[in-house]
């Protein structure tokens, strides 16, 4: 199958907004490259090895790309793409924004990011690796081995590192988790490890959940984690889970918070990332309109998470 890959230079500011236009026209998948956090992982040697080049984008500024199939509703989702962000022209930081395309096989695509995906340490305990790298684990260590490939989520970025750190501070063992978004299933995985005794994944997007699926049989956790196809928290109405985790962004999450606070009891956490910072008042705003305290506030860059405790 063709995609066509479609390329934006903007400001680390509009990610989360982009990233809903992505969505909303049909796109699978995005790739962010800001040259700011792969600069800080070199520093940092937080990568065993790496060849990567830091993109050429201006600072403060990221390149997002997102994928499209070449089928009979490409040009009608790239004339909605244009009026989204016509529409936005005028507002501050929006404007002079320029679409490149380029044409890719899936296996071009599938394999491009591999370079910048390294085995990493990104919690006190959890290592993620790609599958085909090899890492031994040290001390006590949890290593999750994920292949993205069409799906969101290799787990080293802010927003799910965020999560995952919390989910070591906050998850307690035999505890049922709801992963809201799974993507490639990283934090579903992660629940798993830290001693969930039951965790439910779910995401709307076909291929992450066959990707996720692949990601917990590798990591031999089909017996506690469950992948399904649904829309948010749609049909789990009857279930009371401990933690609901959810790294998605600021709309969505909004949205499916009367889900949570219908199904979540008293004193149950919601873990929510994927928060752009500019967002992250009107997230804890629309928290406490849904009867829930807010625990913790998690910071990195311009990226937040929440902690919140249903009351």
């Amino acid at each position: 199958m063709k995609w066509r890959e479609l390329s934006i230079t903007t400001w680390q500011a509009n990610m989360d907004a982009l990233s809903d236009i992505f969505e909303s026209v049909g796109a699978i998948g995005m790739v962010v490259e800001d040259p700011q956090l792969i600069a800080d992982y070199i520093a940092s040697n937080s990568w065993d090895h790496y060849d990567v080049e830091i993109p050429d984008v201006p600072p403060g500024m990221v390149r997002l790309k997102a994928y499209l199939p070449v089928d009979s509703r490409l040009d009608e989702r790239l004339n909605l793409l244009q009026h989204e962000l016509l529409a936005r022209e005028n507002t501050e930081g929006w404007s002079g924004h320029t679409v490149t395309f380029n044409d890719l096989l899936e296996e071009d695509w599938a394999n491009a990011w591999k370079a910048f995906f390294k085995p990493e340490k990104v919690g006190q305990r959890i290592v993620i690796r790609p599958s085909w790298e090899d890492y031994e684990a040290k001390d006590d260590e949890l290593v999750i081995s994920i292949d993205p490939g069409m799906a969101f989520g290799t787990g080293n970025h802010p927003t799910t590192v965020m999560c995952i750190r919390a989910l070591e501070d906050y998850l307690n063992t035999d505890e049922l988790v709801m992963d809201v978004g799974t993507g490639s299933g990283v934090l579903a995985i992660t629940a798993a490890l830290l001693g969930a005794s039951s965790v439910k994944a779910f995401d709307n997007d076909p291929i992450a959940v066959n990707v996720a699926r692949e990601n917990v049989a590798m990591n031999e956790l089909d017996s506690i984690v469950k992948v399904e196809e649904k829309d948010l928290l749609q049909g789990v109405e009857e279930e009371s889970p401990d933690i609901i985790v959810a790294n998605i962004v600021a709309d969505i999450i909004i949205r499916f918070l009367p889900q949570a606070q219908q199904i979540l009891r008293s004193g149950k956490l919601l873990i929510t990332s994927g928060i752009i910072q500019h967002r992250l008042d009107e997230v804890v705003e629309k928290l406490t309109d849904h009867n829930f305290i807010v625990e913790e506030l998690i910071s990195h860059g311009e990226w937040a998470a929440i902690v919140a405790r249903r009351e």
